[in-house]
């Protein structure tokens, strides 16, 4: 399918369906004012004028009432085509590069500790969070930040790639996932469900249970015999005296239940639309197949054992009703089903939070499908034993528009393990870094990458590129990036699989103290096992592959001054840069330098 064709034809349609709908609900609504005008007129009728027999009321009443659960249903389903509608429009958004700042940004999973995620853009206003995410459930969303913060080994980032290459053209199912997900993100407590489906049962005696049953079923019996004439009024005392006795005892818990038992069964009805359509789908893939089988408990889909507790609930419900109020108490209606609810929980709830995560990988996988079915060129990158190895053809970054996005060869391996980027202010350094760092977070949560081909061994990634400093820690800007550093290293010193970015090394220090700190920090990581890139205004540390030999080498990017402009090709070359554009930017904007 052609990305952008297929997204506009089904934006349209759902945007058109909404449309119809919306004239819908106008109708509706003025045909639920007419009938109410209709009914009040008619109640004058019979009960003011009394001129009109009663069966003219019912008729409008009855109508009324069949129109607003028709109009009801109308709405619901207007409200599900404009959020298809909505959900097509994202999509176009993104494939036209308008998406930022209209999504899902993913600030709540920001660590500044963390090695990598603030440097690379991971969340954030235009992050690459924000452009993958199509999750709504809180668990797909937790799901897939933490497949970007933590780098999955091999075997699972090719499990992930067969799941995603076929997931890539259900367009329909993703559709599916992401409107029913907007559901049960607005009505489900995605936290306190699975907590009350783990704790400790407030009723878990099956001996009590038998007792309570044994007590009631006396009651309905002796009811019978004496209606019957079989017994006599006397028989009755025993059994009712056991069932006040068996109520009062257990009333408290009993009551504990009912109440508990009225927001998650909520949930789980909103939950379980999502659970039946992932039931209905058939997957080829080891991955998606194992994901499906998390969604039976004892070989019973959760469909069936969410209804099966919706039935207990709605009968647990109908103890308001007046004869119920009447009978209820003498056969322990509600204590019956309070018992019963607790073994639903106790034999089911544990399942709930496995539920929960398998949503949440399905709706991860998704929208990594959804990110490969918009860039089809994009490939999977293939994974190599080779110890250190990351090799990029034609890569670029995957946030910047295609169209706009230049493409440079990056090859890093145990012969060349650093490449020492030189070049003058907003040559492309740092988005070279990115581009890097970026693609290997792609690569290894089992996302197509931005490149003609990638072949890389699992790394580490470490990056210092956006340190700051802190105020309220009292730390300042180089102090932070010097213990960032100290990650790297120590990251490098576990096994030396580490891919490592450096930005403006030690920039924060005068030129003799960086050259001997960068050299010294260079040097280490590639005695670790270490491969990465290194960026520097400062020529003196390019000095550094002459003591390295072909280990480091040097590239660099070049600018040219056109009518006053500075101009930029942001293609890497080999080689220490000649010039710097400093003095020429500084007069360009009016200082006398």
């Amino acid at each position: 399918m052609d990305p952008r064709a297929e997204y506009t034809k089904r934006w349209k349609h759902r945007s058109e369906v909404a449309r119809r709908y919306r004239l819908w609900d106008a109708r509706y609504g003025y045909a639920r004012l007419s009938l109410a005008v209709l009914c009040v007129a008619m109640g004058w009728f019979v009960f003011g004028a009394h001129s009109a027999p009663l069966w003219w009321l019912a008729v409008p009443v009855a109508g009324f009432i069949a129109l607003v659960a028709i109009h009801d249903k109308a709405q619901r389903l207007m409200e599900r085509a404009e959020r298809a509608s909505a959900f097509y429009r994202r999509g176009l958004d993104r494939l036209e590069g308008k998406w930022q700042g209209r999504g899902e940004c993913g600030d709540r999973y920001l660590n500044d500790k963390h090695p990598y995620a603030g440097d690379l853009d991971l969340f954030g206003r235009g992050s690459l969070f924000e452009l993958l995410c199509t999750a709504r459930t809180l668990a797909g969303r937790r799901t897939l930040a933490w497949w970007l913060l933590h780098p999955a080994d091999p075997a699972e980032v090719r499990a992930r790639q067969e799941a995603v290459e076929e997931l890539r053209d259900r367009l329909d199912l993703r559709e599916d996932l992401a409107l029913m997900g907007e559901a049960v993100r607005r009505g489900v407590h995605a936290g306190a469900l699975p907590r009350w489906g783990e704790a400790e049962p407030i009723l878990d005696s099956p001996l009590a249970r038998g007792a309570v049953f044994l007590v009631s079923a006396a009651v309905a019996a002796g009811f019978v015999a004496v209606l019957i004439h079989a017994a006599p009024l006397a028989t009755l005392v025993a059994p009712l005296a056991a069932a006040a006795g068996l109520g009062l005892f257990w009333r408290s818990r009993v009551l504990r239940v009912a109440a508990e038992v009225e927001q998650p069964s909520h949930d789980l009805d909103i939950l379980a639309e999502l659970l039946r359509r992932l039931e209905q789908e058939r997957f080829q893939c080891r991955k998606l197949r194992e994901l499906r089988e998390k969604l039976s408990a004892e070989g019973q889909p959760p469909s069936k054992r969410i209804a099966k507790l919706g039935r207990l609930v709605e009968l647990l419900d109908s103890r308001e009703h007046l004869l119920m109020q009447i009978v209820g108490p003498l056969l322990l209606w509600t204590t019956q089903l309070a018992f019963a609810i607790e073994a639903w929980r106790k034999k089911t709830g544990p399942h709930l939070r496995e539920w929960l995560r398998a949503v949440g990988q399905f709706e991860a996988l998704c929208a990594l499908a959804g990110y490969a079915f918009e860039h089809p060129n994009d490939p999977f990158p293939e994974f190599t034993p080779e110890c250190s190895c990351f090799d990029g053809r034609g890569l670029g970054h995957p946030l910047i528009p295609e169209d706009r996005c230049v493409r440079n060869d990056v090859r890093l391996n145990q012969q060349t393990q650093v490449l020492l980027v030189s070049g003058s202010n907003m040559s492309g350094k740092s988005t070279l870094l990115r581009t890097v760092g970026v693609n290997a977070v792609l690569a290894m949560t089992g996302a197509p990458v931005r490149a003609e081909s990638l072949r890389l061994s699992p790394l580490k990634i470490g990056a210092s590129i956006r340190v700051t400093d802190s105020l309220r820690a009292g730390m300042s800007r180089f102090y932070a990036e010097i213990k960032r550093i100290r990650q790297i290293m120590d990251m490098a010193a576990e096994d030396g699989t580490v891919l490592f970015l450096l930005d403006e090394l030690l920039h924060g220090t005068n030129s003799h103290d960086r050259r001997i700190g960068a050299e010294a920090i260079v040097k280490k990581l590639v005695e670790c096992g270490g491969i990465g890139l290194v960026t520097t205004h400062d020529l003196a540390i390019a000095h550094i592959e002459d003591e390295m030999g072909p280990r480091v080498r040097n590239v660099h990017f070049q600018d040219r001054m056109e009518n006053g402009r500075m101009s930029f090709d942001y293609k890497l070359r080999p080689g220490v840069v000649e010039h710097s554009n400093a003095i020429e930017l500084m007069r360009s904007v009016g200082l006398e330098v």
